[in-house]
């Protein structure tokens, strides 16, 4: 029995003292500096608009409307609880037929001609199928329908496509894309002023 008492007793300690560290320590730490030193990522990257929060930087959202520019497809209805890609392969009769489908929408909508090329992000899923940025490319093209059903001048909308790019992760990771939901709110705030 002192065998296993002297064996119980530091095994004891040692799982408080670790359980002190790593469950209550560690975590208050790493909450403190999140808090500190990252504050608006370690809360969600919120937009906010007259104090009402109206998303997130960082999960893509449904706009449709003409007065606004698109979001990729979502596979997830943009839903962040079945956030998923659709698991089509490349060479998928449904997944090809889709994409030939809403590259012939996007041409309309946007006001392109038949055979304009389509960026692939505006006609295929993200993975997530939440993704809040968009390629240039495709914000670019979709700046004159917007403008026309603002009744903006192109090149002040082309500006704030400019002003919602988000350069490349660390300077060399990535691509530039445009943040839809910070652009749509720079929008609503120039037609409130």
């Amino acid at each position: 029995m002192r065998s296993f008492l002297r064996q119980l007793i530091p095994a004891t300690v040692v799982l408080g003292l670790f359980t002190l560290l790593l469950g209550v320590a560690y975590p208050l730490v790493v909450t403190a500096i999140g808090q500190t030193a990252f504050r608006d990522n370690a809360n969600g990257s919120l937009v906010r608009v007259g104090g009402r929060v109206v998303g997130s930087s960082l999960i893509g959202q449904p706009f449709a409307a003409p007065e606004y520019f698109h979001p990729r497809p979502s596979a997830a209805g943009y839903d962040g609880g079945a956030s998923s890609g659709s698991n089509l392969g490349p060479w998928s009769a449904d997944l090809l037929s889709e994409v030939q489908s809403r590259a012939e929408a996007y041409r309309v909508e946007n006001g392109l001609g038949a055979d304009a090329e389509v960026p692939v992000d505006a006609v295929t899923a993200s993975a997530s199928g939440l993704d809040p940025h968009i390629s240039v490319a495709n914000a670019r093209l979709q700046a004159g329908r917007v403008a026309g059903a603002r009744s903006l001048p192109i090149e002040q909308v082309l500006q704030m496509v400019d002003r919602a790019t988000d350069d490349r992760d660390l300077v060399v990771l990535g691509v530039p894309g445009v943040n839809v939901l910070r652009l749509n709110v720079m929008l609503d705030a120039t037609a409130a002023d």
